[in-house]
């Protein structure tokens, strides 16, 4: 079934806030493979100008399809055909251990290519004060629609 275009445009409100933590962040260097110090280590982080541990730059990730968007039944998106296409960062600044942050969705297209629809989604990531943190762009599949 085809996505509903009715939601090209639509801005879904803020999510739940999400806390960062260094564990989170030391699983998911992990799950990567990364083994970069400021990532596991308070004073390697400082060491190299960061109040505390920061996250890798694929770390949104996690955050940004947590948005209720994807989620809204009336989107029509069915989750077990979705494949991940694309997905690109713009920082404002790192993500650190101890950000609380919200994520704002907004589909920006939804259109119909060799029997997928391809959706592209961005969300801008901020700390519960407002401070912006970074936009992440993805681009999901759904096979077979």
């Amino acid at each position: 079934m085809a996505l509903n275009r009715d939601y090209i445009g639509r801005t879904f409100p803020p999510s739940e806030p999400y806390e960062v933590s260094r564990v989170k962040i030391r699983e998911f260097a992990d799950a990567i493979g990364d083994d970069n110090p400021i990532y596991r280590d308070q004073e390697a982080a400082k060491a190299a100008g960061h109040p505390d541990v920061i996250a890798p730059p694929t770390f949104p990730i996690v955050v940004s399809l947590l948005s209720p968007a994807l989620e809204d039944p009336g989107l029509g998106l069915n989750f077990s055909m979705v494949v991940h296409g694309e997905q690109r960062f713009e920082y404002t600044r790192p993500l650190r251990a101890g950000d609380v942050i919200t994520c704002v969705t907004t589909i920006t297209e939804i259109k119909s290519l060799a029997g997928n629809e391809k959706m592209s989604v961005e969300t801008d990531i901020k700390t519960v004060e407002g401070e912006p943190v970074c936009k992440t762009h993805n681009v999901i599949v759904e096979r077979g629609a």
